[in-house]
């Protein structure tokens, strides 16, 4: 009567608060998800949540479900593990490189948790910002790369991770403060703090200002977030940042968030892989547990869609 799956989609709709991430998360439609909890809440005779609540509202049944999901899915996922280690070797090297500065936050998790699976994998971590490291995956030097700035490079596959927004953070008494959305030429007078990445691989500038032929009056630069941030709250100008990245600090008041355009600026992060490793045990199982954690632990991503 209960499946497995129908655990891993109340645990995905608690997760997302959507049916809509739900589904999307689980690669399902969402016609094909909301008739899997129909047919089972028609088997169990109990409904398990309350429909068009935001947050989602479970019922006494459902809580009890996920009590079961959060005790019985960590399981299978040991179980997976122990199985692929015993179908093929576990061994193996998994040397990465990030390609965002804001990423160590939901990816040292991941590595922790992977290394505790893994503890044969030889796992080495790098920050991508003084080399390239794409050219590098293609060579063999590196066997995986997060970017959200993903080449065309022979033998690489890039394995989407989740989709964000970036925001503009803004001092609270900034005028932009008040608007709704940021245009381009908002920022024509404005001082632009970015981390010390090259422009064209900042979307800020090749998505946002460069089409709209607008250039920020000054340019400055900022290894950490957290420094970022109080050059903005202090007026010394303005930063874009993830969603996540800025969750915290826009959270507790300490700068306030802007939508860059009215539609909004959004990006992938992709996973860059070389295509003979996609089939690794341990690759696969680093993959998916990168995405649990994320939608987890990171606020406002989502899954990509679907052909990106």
């Amino acid at each position: 009567m209960l499946e497995i799956r129908h655990l891993k989609t109340l645990h995905a709709l608690r997760e997302t608060d959507s049916l809509v991430e739900a589904a999307e998360r689980l690669h399902l439609t969402q016609s094909a998800l909301s008739h899997q909890f129909k047919e089972l809440e028609e088997r169990l005779g109990l409904q398990l949540f309350v429909r068009k609540t935001r947050p989602v509202r479970f019922t006494s049944a459902g809580l009890r479900l996920l009590q079961l999901s959060d005790s019985l899915l960590p399981q299978l996922r040991s179980a997976e593990r122990d199985l692929a280690r015993l179908a093929g070797g576990t061994a193996g090297r998994l040397h990465m490189a990030i390609e965002c500065h804001s990423c160590f936050q939901w990816l040292m998790p991941t590595i922790d948790q992977f290394r505790d699976a893994w503890p044969e994998v030889e796992l080495d971590l790098a920050s991508g910002f003084s080399f390239a490291p794409l050219p590098a995956l293609a060579r063999g030097d590196l066997d995986l790369v997060v970017t959200s700035d993903p080449l065309e490079l022979p033998g690489i596959t890039y394995v989407p991770l989740f989709t964000y927004e970036a925001l503009l953070a803004v001092a609270n008494q900034h005028p932009l403060a008040s608007r709704p959305y940021v245009r381009a030429e908002d920022l024509a007078s404005e001082t632009l703090i970015t981390y010390p990445v090259e422009r064209d691989r900042l979307d800020i500038f090749t998505r946002f200002l460069e089409p709209a032929d607008v250039e920020p009056a000054q340019v400055r630069t900022s290894e950490l977030t957290v420094m970022m941030m109080q050059l903005v709250a202090s007026g010394r100008g303005v930063c874009c940042v993830p969603n996540w990245a800025l969750h915290e600090y826009s959270a507790r008041g300490y700068v306030s968030a802007r939508r860059l355009g009215e539609k909004g600026l959004f990006a992938t992060l992709f996973a860059g892989i070389r295509a003979d490793m996609l089939d690794s045990p341990f690759m696969r199982d680093f993959l998916l547990t990168a995405k649990d954690t994320s939608f987890a632990t990171l606020e406002g991503v989502s899954a990509a869609p679907k052909g990106k």
